[in-house]
């Protein structure tokens, strides 16, 4: 068990895995969560030390016991949701020495019969619980990891908002421990537990792009469903893809980018204050809170951003050099996407077309609509032309 720090898992009740125990035991510096070092029983000369408050201050503790025998105690697995996630990104795997004991997950699941394949794990532990909101879906088996005892609560709430009131919450406390309890919420919950939803309602529950116009809200600046939905077939997002949002409006396609993984994220970027604000309130009703906005005009506001893999420019794109930028900017094999619905921004993008290639589209759609009486008709919507271009991949 080699390494510059080695994290160990600990269960409810204290017990450590068999592989962590003379490591434990015999570390020269220990370190924990107060409660955790509390179950370990004292060794002579050991240093114990509990988590620095702010964690920003951890990289200052490792460098002060530089040189001696380092290990971190963990609840259950360190990479669920743990500090030895923290310590990788810190250090480097090659630093991080990992040996888990049960996890609160697998305890969960086999609490509730729940197979890994069957369910699925979101962790609101220090994050945004408007986060949960993308995971809903009638029929869908959720385990929640706490933040704390206030959790359930925050989680009920989101759940009658989202139309998914009639879900049952399981309460799971102190899971491996002597106290351990299951209970189904209202009931009293214990610091430490993980919840377990059995949802059901009919909230909105889709993962495919073209949500609902009016699942957004917003003052017409909007890429309509139809038009929305063409630019994130051509913008495909995958995990870890980085995307720009540019002249967003209701942020609409940033927020379906990250509906479509986890892993995905996206910037954003939109010049008046009142729309940004909108934006936000869109990604966290929409479940995907993680949406960073940056409230400024294109390309100015684009500086100094992360690059990106895709680019979508949905307003502003006859502003003098932006999409010239955002082709610089992309990574390679980035996808850029840009609409147009006025003869300028038309001319433009079919410029942009002759000059570097790519795919133009002209999208035309018509909805029913009551023309009096009992009759109806079709009623075009504005037409949208749009340019789609790929960045070369490097050799």
């Amino acid at each position: 068990m080699g390494g510059l720090i080695t994290v160990v898992g600990i269960t409810a009740d204290g017990h450590l895995p068999p592989a962590g125990r003379a490591l434990v035991g015999s570390a020269e510096v220990l370190l924990g969560g107060e409660r955790h070092l509390a179950l370990i029983p004292s060794v002579p000369g050991q240093v114990r030390r509990p988590w620095p408050r702010p964690m920003a201050a951890l990289a200052d503790v490792l460098r002060e016991h530089a040189g001696r025998s380092v290990v971190a105690l963990a609840s259950g697995d360190p990479l669920v949701s743990g500090i030895g996630t923290t310590l990788i990104r810190m250090l480097g795997a090659d630093a991080v020495s990992v040996v888990p004991a049960v996890s609160s997950v697998s305890l969960a699941r086999a609490r509730m019969g729940w197979s890994a394949e069957e369910s699925a794990v979101v962790t609101l532990v220090g994050r945004d619980v408007d986060a949960l909101r993308r995971e809903l879906a009638p029929g869908r088996r959720l385990l929640v990891l706490s933040s704390d005892e206030h959790t359930p609560a925050a989680v009920a709430a989101i759940l009658g908002e989202a139309g998914f009131a009639a879900t049952t919450i399981h309460v799971l406390g102190d899971l491996g421990g002597a106290a351990e309890t299951h209970a189904v919420y209202p009931c009293p919950v214990p610091r430490l537990h993980v919840l377990a939803l059995e949802v059901a309602g009919t909230g909105l529950a889709s993962w495919a792009t073209g949500l609902p116009d009016d699942a957004f809200e917003h003052d017409g600046q909007l890429t309509k469903r139809d038009a929305r939905a063409s630019a994130l077939a051509r913008l495909a997002p995958r995990p870890g893809d980085h995307l720009w949002d540019v002249g967003a409006g209701a942020g609409s396609v940033a927020v379906e980018w990250l509906r479509a993984h986890p892993l995905a994220t996206a910037t954003a970027v939109e010049g008046d204050p009142e729309r940004a604000a909108r934006i936000g309130r869109n990604a966290s009703r929409l479940g995907v809170p993680r949406l960073e906005v940056v409230t400024g005009r294109a390309p100015d506001a684009l500086a100094g951003l992360p690059g990106p893999d895709a680019v979508f420019v949905g307003g502003g794109a006859t502003a003098a050099g932006l999409l010239d930028l955002c082709r610089e900017r992309l990574a390679p094999g980035g996808r850029l996407v840009a609409h147009g619905v006025t003869l300028e921004t038309e001319r433009l993008l079919v410029d942009a077309f002759h000059a570097h290639g790519g795919e133009l589209t002209r999208l035309a759609v018509e909805h029913v609509t009551p023309l009096g009486g009992r009759f109806t008709g079709w009623t075009p919507a504005r037409a949208v032309v749009q340019w789609t271009w790929t960045k070369e991949s490097t050799p």
